[in-house]
């Protein structure tokens, strides 16, 4: 089996925001990424959580996420 790396972030965009370019790298190396959100990142001042899941969404295909979660 390869490597698995979980990343946990308080809310959605947190994980690409801090560590996008971490994110990238180890999918550069082969390795499967999983992220974890543990909420839904409401309240929020900018948009709302059918937005961030979309925005989510996009985010994982572009960095190659195998598998996302979100606790809510």
């Amino acid at each position: 089996m390869g490597r698995v790396a979980l990343i946990v972030a308080p809310h959605p965009d947190d994980a690409e925001i801090a560590m996008g370019g971490t994110i990238a790298a180890l999918r550069a190396t082969g390795a499967k990424v999983v992220l974890l959100d543990l909420t839904d990142g409401e309240p929020t001042p900018h948009g709302d959580s059918a937005t961030r899941a979309r925005e989510a969404e996009a985010a994982s295909k572009i960095l190659g996420i195998s598998e996302r979660r979100n606790l809510g």
